[in-house]
This record gives C-alpha cells, sequence and structure tokens, in this order.
C-alpha cells in the first residue's frame, strides 16, 4: 500500500507542471538564442555528457522528502524536474549559497534537494530554447518542461 501512494504522490507532484512555453508576468520564459548560437545544442550535449559522468543523484533524500510530507523540522525540500523534450538537457539551480547542476536525459526526470525558504534561479537550454525562471521554494516543487 506504501508503494502505491508513494508512486501516486511523485505522479501528483509530477503532474502539477509549469510549462517553458508560458509567459506571463513571473511565470518562466522561453527564447529562442540570437543568431552565432548555432552550437548551443552541441554544447549542451557536450555539459550534458561530462555531468552525467560523475553525478550523484539524491534518490533517497528526494524520495523520504516525497514520501514523508513537509516535514516542518527538515531544512531541505525536493525540486523535480521532468524532461519531457526530445533533447538532453542540464538544469541549473542556484541560490543564496547554493549551486548545483543536474544532467536531465530526454524523457526522464531530475532532481535535487535545496534548502527550504528561499528564492532560487532555475535555467537551462532545452532544444535551442532558453528556459529560466526564478521560484520562491519553500516545499517540495515539481515542474516539466517540453520544447
Amino acid at each position: 500500500m506504501k508503494k502505491i501512494s508513494a508512486l501516486s504522490v511523485f505522479s501528483i507532484l509530477l503532474l502539477s507542471n509549469t510549462s517553458c512555453s508560458v509567459n506571463y508576468s513571473n511565470y518562466p520564459t522561453r527564447t529562442t538564442p540570437s543568431s552565432g548560437s548555432g552550437n548551443t545544442v552541441l554544447n549542451t550535449e557536450r555539459e550534458y555528457a561530462e555531468l552525467a559522468r560523475t553525478y550523484k543523484p539524491e534518490t533517497t533524500e528526494v524520495l523520504n522528502d516525497l514520501l514523508n510530507g513537509d516535514s516542518a523540522s527538515n531544512p531541505k525540500t525536493s525540486i523535480s524536474v521532468e524532461n519531457k523534450s526530445r533533447c538532453n538537457m542540464v538544469l541549473t539551480v542556484s541560490g543564496n549559497g547554493f549551486f548545483k547542476k543536474i544532467p536531465i536525459a530526454s524523457g526522464k526526470v531530475g532532481y535535487t534537494m535545496v534548502p527550504k525558504n528561499q528564492n532560487y534561479k532555475l535555467s537551462g537550454m532545452l532544444c535551442n530554447s532558453s528556459y529560466q525562471s526564478t521560484k520562491f521554494i519553500s516545499t517540495s516543487y515539481a515542474i516539466k518542461l517540453s520544447n
């Protein structure tokens, strides 16, 4: 029963999403790089390949956060990003004293733990489109990105 409810919680979090094609006031923006950046996809693939070799996901911590709910005693919470595009990506998460690059393969989910109650800038290249968003994270946060 715990496996079913854990899967349900994770699925619900992944279904509540923000698309990178929405552009209303402080929602995420999607822009096309200016001319002269023809190697953007190649550079992203190169960076993805380098990070994928050494990246250690925080699977246990993220699953504990999702399964145990938002524990007030835990100073950290999770961010998960589902890459629904046809391209690999590198997501950069940066905040006050926090910086991490997460390689996310096409069709896969990337995740990390971050300190609660802070603003974070989420950014990356998704198939020749730039994704940038600033979010205040106080509880677990999940988004889906597609091109």
